[in-house]
């Protein structure tokens, strides 16, 4: 690299290796394959792996500290000693088996002595889990209590940053910041305000940064993405208490505050006003702030610009950016400005070079970890006055161009297609009352009906058959042979526990978004573009770079298939379009409401095909809803609307008889349950047995008026609920919802699990959905 650049910086980059290998290490320690010492040298060798990487790609500013084995916000909690007592007892040393029950629960029998405080028989739950701000990354909810005693329980961070260290890396290591932790706990205690043990969490903070500065650190970054949020002026207050007593009591290390994924606005003074060394602001969310930093920043502060997008794979137009920073540094000083990602790269794929399907001129406008890394050592470069990258600016701005003018982007039957929708294709014939009294004397369902969400266990066969059927190695013929066979066997399972709704499975699917993205124009797909999701789990979410067009039914013979096995129920299952639009990476050269609509008129075509074959309930998953709320309360109103529209468009082309479920994701909806009701689905079901049945807060003001499922099993853990235990669940729902409202189901789809847990787990279901319609209705059974 050219001696002319500027510092160059990333924020965290992929944690999980270019082809999953924290994955396939994480699984293996779990199924009792490797050890935990090799689990450990896995995860080093990854860390080693990322770090020769960044600074072979330009980066001089390399973090350490980014890499977790399960979440980053998991590892604050275990850094801080916030471990709920369900977990380990006071005193106990945090080892990998505690660590991983508070992210994956742990089941218990009579002898085992390891479940801290859980009851005998039943096991640890996890903790609870949800979106990581507006993002498809999801972290694990700190819990706290009152009168918590934080302490120094892992230093990880520091041991971190001394291997690489010893590797030859100098790095900044990553924290989260204080304030940033406590406003995404949680406590059972409705009277604490998280914030409240501010004091008490400081001074581990504090030891942390003395170990690091006594080890050479001279950079650390606190990152305080809160700063994005509405905050109240008793946060604001807590940002500049925590950072005023590291200033105080802390070491002489200096601190560069991380706030990404949107604009700062009334926290603008508050940030700019923190005794630091730095300040990093996402100007891809924000580009505004550029210029107020300009104005109001102090002459001394460090500024890390956020320039490079780190949330989509699109590759940028160095030339533009050059042109719109050159004149902003000068103003600021070389001096003072570093160039980075606008956040982690944690949420982008690694390397587009290992997609070997993609087409040309396709891949040539992607851009993952790597060529984003390889964008801001060109974009340093060239900003330091280098004049060698002149190449690299032209072939910058020819993708850019190409990219724009492409003749697959897009098709002008389907923008003739959006203009038609108009308010008839927007709401359903009869309302919800109407239409359930058709509904309940079609289905004649028992009280407290039971079905899942829609997927089962994804075993070792299916993805082998799935495999061999993509090589070539298994026929068409066999490949549809194979599927119906598993199909088969699931329904007649159902049957036999009793289950009074069916799903076919989804065994033909690989993921729920790519299998119809797939099958719809206007999609590209990568073999390893893969990010992580939570844990172990990773997906791969589709390219949505052009107009979206439905060319032919995708699920109808399957679900025909599905319902010619039985005489209950059969639920046909798609994928929403909000959902398909939130967990893709999607064009950014037209709104993502009218990208929205484009799939919300292909599902509609889908749902319309479905109900003519006979289809009478269909679920539309809008899992992904609320990861896609704007982080300001201001802009929910915008995003709702849109949202809800696209909902209504694909699912009210339908008859009364006709059943509309819908599933979403993660339950902090209590603020948003107007919205979801105006959606005016027949049966919602909402992920809430981690959280204990905290939606239910919701009704507490809010007569909800259509039918709800909240999930009463945690299909994120390998953990088997007891009967007893969902049906406590349920009997907690009664106190909100009338019984003729509620249904009884997991909390998610059943993919991800082994069928030696789903199996005794659904069986469970069923007997708490039985023991509750006895005891609440004796005189009918």
């Amino acid at each position: 690299m050219s001696l002319r650049s500027l510092p160059i910086a990333t924020l965290g980059t992929p944690r999980i290796g270019p082809r999953r290998e924290l994955k396939l290490a994480l699984e293996s320690y779990w199924a009792g394959k490797i050890s935990e010492q090799q689990l450990h040298e896995d995860a080093s060798g990854l860390r080693a792996a990322n770090w020769a990487r960044q600074k072979s790609l330009g980066v001089t500013i390399i973090p350490s500290n980014d890499f977790s084995l399960y979440d980053q916000v998991l590892d604050t909690s275990v850094m801080v000693g916030a471990i709920p007592e369900i977990y380990a007892s006071k005193g106990e040393s945090v080892s990998l088996e505690t660590y991983f029950a508070m992210a994956r629960g742990s089941q218990c029998d009579d002898q085992d002595a390891s479940c801290g405080q859980s009851p005998r028989g039943s096991g640890a739950p996890a903790q609870g889990m949800t979106k990581w701000f507006d993002t498809n990354y999801h972290y694990m909810i700190p819990e706290f209590y009152r009168g918590q005693a934080f302490r120094l329980c892992s230093r990880k961070p520091i041991e971190e940053y001394e291997e690489a260290k010893a590797l030859g890396f100098q790095t900044r290591p990553v924290l989260i910041g204080p304030v940033t932790f406590l406003k995404l706990g949680k406590s059972a205690d409705s009277a604490l305000q998280p914030l409240s043990l501010l004091d008490d969490l400081i001074p581990v903070y504090i030891d942390v940064l003395h170990e690091l500065a006594e080890r050479g650190a001279s950079w650390v970054q606190l990152d305080e993405p809160c700063l994005a949020l509405d905050l109240d002026e008793a946060a604001r207050k807590s940002l500049l208490h925590a950072y005023n007593r590291f200033a105080k009591e802390g070491p002489a290390i200096k601190i560069m505050i991380a706030s990404y994924f949107g604009a700062l606005g009334d926290n603008l003074n508050t940030a700019l006003n923190l005794p630091v060394s730095g300040l990093h602001l996402d100007l891809v969310r924000a580009p505004e702030l550029l210029d107020q930093i300009i104005a109001d920043g102090r002459r001394d502060l460090v500024m890390s610009l956020g320039v490079i997008d780190g949330r989509n794979i699109w590759r940028s137009n160095l030339s533009s950016l050059r042109q719109r920073l050159d004149p902003a540094i000068a103003k600021l000083g070389r001096h003072r400005v570093q160039l980075a990602p606008s956040c982690s790269l944690l949420h982008v794929p690694v390397d587009v070079e290992l997609e070997t399907g993609l087409t040309s001129d396709v891949k040539s406008w992607l851009a993952f970890s790597v060529q984003k890394m390889r964008e801001l050592a060109i974009l340093g470069r060239v900003l330091a006055g280098d004049q060698n990258v002149g190449l690299a600016l032209a072939d910058s701005e020819r993708a850019v161009t190409a990219r724009r003018t492409s003749p697959k982007i897009h098709d002008a039957n389907v923008a003739v297609r959006v203009r038609t929708i108009d308010q008839t294709m927007r709401r359903r014939a009869s309302p919800f009352a109407r239409r359930s009294e058709i509904q309940r004397k079609r289905f004649g369902l028992p009280e407290f009906p039971t079905t899942t969400i829609g997927s089962f266990p994804q075993t070792t066969e299916v993805r082998n058959a799935r495999a061999a059927h993509a090589r070539g190695a298994m026929s068409d013929e066999q490949y549809d042979r194979f599927l119906k066979e598993e199909i088969a066997r699931a329904v007649r399972w159902q049957e036999d526990i009793g289950l009074d709704v069916l799903v076919h499975g989804e065994f033909e699917r690989n993921d729920m978004v790519q299998y119809f993205s797939e099958q719809l124009a206007g999609f590209a797909f990568t073999r390893n573009g893969w990010v992580q999701s939570y844990g172990s789990r990773c997906v791969r979410p589709p390219i949505l770079f052009g107009d979206v067009v439905r060319s032919k039914p995708i699920t109808v013979e399957w679900w025909r298939y599905a319902q010619s096995l039985t005489s209950k129920p059969m639920k046909a299952m798609l994928t929403g379009p909000v959902t398909i639009l939130n967990w893709s990476f999607v064009r950014d050269d037209i709104p993502r409401s009218e990208v929205c609509r484009q799939l919300a008129l292909a599902i509609r075509d889908e749902v319309r095909d479905l109900e003519n074959a006979g289809a009478a309930m269909i679920q539309i998953d809008e899992a992904a809803l609320r990861e896609g709320l704007p982080l300001r309360r201001s802009d929910w109103k915008a995003y709702l609307d849109w949202a809800g529209d696209c909902f209504r468009i694909c699912s009210s082309g339908v008859a009364n008889q006709t059943q509309i479920h819908t599933h979403m994701c993660y339950s902090e909806f209590n603020d948003i349950i107007a919205a979801i009701a105006a959606m005016d689905a027949d049966v919602i079901s909402i992920e809430s047995s981690r959280s204990k049945m905290e939606l239910l807060d919701a009704f507490k003001k809010y007569e909800y008026p259509n039918q709800i499922g909240p999930g009463v099993y945690d299909i994120h853990s390998p953990r088997v609920p007891e009967a007893g235990e969902m049906k406590e669940l349920m009997v907690l729902a009664r106190t909100r919802l009338r019984d003729s409202q509620l249904w009884v189901n997991p909390d998610c789809g059943l993919k991800t699990r082994k069928w030696e847990e789903v199996r005794p787990a659904l069986t469970n279901m069923v007997a708490a959905a039985r023991e509750l319609r006895a005891a609440a209705y004796p005189q009918n059974h």
